[in-house]
């Protein structure tokens, strides 16, 4: 039995069940789970558990995280991201750069976030995202997440790149809706790498695509107490 975790660069395309229904099959065993679900259009650093390294799940879970991300202004979407329908469209923001870092820096701290639909929440047994796509609407009590800290990277009128360090439970598309709200204008993600969960960073993620092809898969796998460094 191989126990421990292995640190996947998830590409663009697959939920994280699909990327662990793929490690199940390359290490030969059921018991596999992931830390924390990355949206299918996302990238980036995706812990996997194996073995007994899927007890450490819920503490790998509550572990910081550290997200690269580009909104674009003067449109919302149904799933706040790059492939919803549009849902309402604005006039872009007229911010100077130090305008616009002002109102980032009132995310910072903890917040209160309004779920999206488009999401794997339970509502009375069922995930949001099925009720979506039947064109129901539900009430979402808001959430309290914590936003450490927020770097401005890039900035126009049509589109800004941020880094965020932020706590369990954050959906970065809906932080950048609710920034282009307050902004007077409208937004949402078009783009979204993780570079960090916890100790597991990007420059020392595995491809899925190379753990597949590797003779020797269990090279990549990191013991528990190597996961739990930190």
């Amino acid at each position: 039995m191989i126990d421990g975790v292995v640190n996947i660069l998830k590409p663009e395309g697959m939920t994280s069940h699909d990327v662990v229904n793929k490690v199940r099959k390359i290490f030969h065993t059921k018991k596999v789970g992931h830390t924390g679900t990355l949206d299918p259009n996302a990238v980036g650093v995706s812990p996997i558990c194996i073995g007994q390294g899927t007890r450490l799940a819920e503490y790998l879970t509550d572990k910081e995280k550290v997200y690269k991300t580009i909104l674009n202004f003067g449109r919302e979407t149904d799933t706040q991201d790059i492939s919803g329908q549009p849902t309402k469209e604005t006039a872009l923001p007229s911010l100077s750069r130090e305008e616009f870092s002002q109102i980032l820096t009132s995310f910072v701290g903890e917040i209160e976030q309004i779920p999206p639909m488009y999401s794997a929440i339970k509502k009375d047994g069922q995930p949001l995202y099925q009720l979506a796509r039947k064109g129901i609407s539900v009430e979402i009590a808001p959430r309290k997440v914590v936003i450490k800290d927020i770097q401005l990277l890039m900035y126009t009128p049509q589109s800004a790149m941020l880094e965020i360090r932020c706590g369990k439970g954050t959906y970065i598309r809906t932080l950048c809706q609710d920034i282009g709200r307050a902004c007077q204008s409208s937004a949402y993600m078009s783009y979204l790498l993780r570079t960090q969960s916890g100790a597991f960073k990007i420059e020392d993620s595995i491809p899925l695509e190379k753990l597949t092809q590797m003779e020797h898969p269990e090279e990549a796998i990191i013991g528990l107490n190597e996961a739990l460094k930190d």
